[in-house]
């Protein structure tokens, strides 16, 4: 019975490891960014908790922006996106990482999100509503931020936040959507401590 309940243990911590993408999306490749230090804290929570992971530099990343409808629906994905494009597919479980820049994500960042998520891999036209292409995957959004993250709740409305949750992450389909806040990014060593503790933890749960 001992044996059979430990094989029962096992099995189902391997049913529970996950293919996770990690979208490192600060457009800085300086090491020192803390944003840097939360994704590879959080890969390493993964890694070591058995879970397959593959990493996205948005800061090594070189393309251009999309400048019309017909690029959009129609155009060619830049050849520096194609692998990028190919792990959100592979992934079950997206970890999206980035610095809070005018009360939401970084251009450079959002440009990424545009091109990848084109007609036919993040959404399927139908003459009704467009449908998710994308269901079947959760993400993980963490932010830092220079004010403390009540504020940009309460004073700001996160509007930036919902944008990417509702408008990018939501409209392909995937949920549930998960995040979490890091305010006040220049406080102290303690809190950057916490933070790069709970990204471990975040990382080897695969969410």
């Amino acid at each position: 019975m001992r044996l059979n309940a430990q094989w029962r243990r096992a099995s189902y911590v391997r049913t529970m490891t996950r293919r996770i993408v990690l979208l490192d999306g600060h457009p800085d490749p300086d090491e020192g960014r803390f944003v840097h230090a939360l994704a590879s804290a959080y890969r390493n929570g993964a890694q070591e908790a058995g879970h397959e992971v593959r990493s996205i530099a948005l800061a090594r990343l070189d393309f251009p922006i999309l400048r019309s409808k017909d690029e959009f629906e129609t155009g060619q994905l830049p050849a520096a996106l194609v692998e990028a494009q190919e792990a959100v597919r592979w992934g079950e479980h997206l970890a999206i990482f980035f610095p809070l820049w005018l009360g939401t994500m970084p251009a450079l960042l959002k440009g990424f999100l545009e091109q990848i998520c084109r007609p036919g891999f993040a959404f399927e036209q139908t003459r009704g509503f467009p449908s998710g292409a994308l269901k079947g995957r959760s993400a993980r959004i963490v932010v830092t931020m220079g004010m403390p993250a009540p504020a940009f709740r309460v004073l700001f409305g996160a509007h930036g936040l919902k944008n990417l949750e509702v408008g990018i992450l939501g409209f392909a389909g995937i949920r549930p959507i998960r995040e979490t806040l890091v305010g006040t990014v220049d406080g102290s060593p303690h809190a950057r401590s916490r933070a790069l503790t709970e990204m471990v933890r975040l990382g080897s749960l695969g969410r």
